[in-house]
C-alpha cells in the first residue's frame, strides 16, 4: 500500500516488521519525489528510544527516489495480542536547489514560519515471527527415520551419513543372533522332552517288572 502525497510517495505506508524477541529487526521505506524540486523530509516517531532511523532527515533530488531503513531495537517482551501503537510521522517540505542533508534545519519543518509541510503518518504493524521451525518440529514428533536423512542432507556432514547404514548393521545383527538363539532353544526343548519321554518309559518297565 502506498501513500501518495503532493511532494513524496511513501511505500510502504505500514512499517511492518516480522517480529522476533531478543531480536532486531528493520524495515525500508522507500520515498519517491514526483516533483521537479528538491524534497527535504524529516522522520518523527512517538517512540524514539525503540527505534533507529537510518537517515532521519534527508534529500530526495526531483524525480528521484530515497530510502530510509528503520531499526527496531531487540525486545525482551512480545506485546499483547501482537498488537503495537507506536506511530511515525514523515515530514517532507520543499526546499531550494542544491540542498544537502547537512543543509535541513528544524526551521525548515515548522509550519509556523509559513512553510508547507506535508506530512504523513506511519503505523508500526508486527507480523506473525517466521514459520519454517514448524515443519522440523512435526518431523522430529513422528520419529521417521526419513526426517533424520533430510536434515543431514541438508547439514552435509559426512560423519553423519556414514552412521546411517552403521546403524543398520548393528540393528540385523541382533536379527540373526536372536533366531539362532531361538534354534538352539527349540533343539533343547525337544532334546528334554525326548529324555522326559524316555524317563517315562524306563519308568513304566520298572514298574511292569
Amino acid at each position: 500500500m502506498m501513500s501518495t502525497g503532493e511532494l513524496l510517495s511513501i511505500d510502504p505506508q505500514e512499517l511492518q516488521f516480522p517480529f522476533e524477541l531478543r531480536k532486531q529487526i528493520s524495515c525500508s521505506l522507500n520515498l519517491s519525489n514526483k516533483t521537479h524540486s528538491y524534497v527535504a523530509f524529516k522522520v518523527k516517531t512517538t517512540n524514539p528510544k525503540k527505534y533507529c532511523v537510518r537517515p532521519n532527515t534527508g534529500v530526495v533530488l526531483p524525480a528521484s527516489t530515497g530510502n530510509v531503513i528503520v531499526t527496531m531495537q531487540a525486545q525482551k517482551e512480545a506485546p499483547p495480542d501482537m498488537q503495537c501503537k507506536d506511530k511515525f510521522l514523515l515530514q517532507s517540505v520543499v526546499a531550494s536547489p542544491g540542498t544537502a542533508a547537512k543543509d535541513i534545519t528544524p526551521e525548515m519543518f515548522n509550519k509556523e514560519s509559513g512553510n508547507r509541510v506535508e506530512e504523513c503518518k506511519l503505523r508500526v504493524v508486527y507480523l506473525a515471527p517466521p514459520q519454517p521451525p514448524s515443519p522440523v518440529q512435526e518431523g522430529s514428533e513422528e520419529g521417521s527415520s526419513s526426517t533424520a536423512s533430510v536434515s543431514d542432507n541438508g547439514s552435509l556432514n559426512a560423519s553423519e551419513f556414514t552412521s546411517v547404514p552403521r546403524a543398520h548393521v548393528k540393528q540385523h545383527q541382533p536379527q540373526h543372533n536372536s533366531s539362532d538363539a531361538r534354534s538352539r532353544i527349540s533343539k533343547l526343548a525337544e532334546e528334554k522332552n525326548a529324555a522326559i519321554q524316555q524317563n517315562k518309559s524306563l519308568q513304566q518297565e520298572l514298574v511292569n517288572a
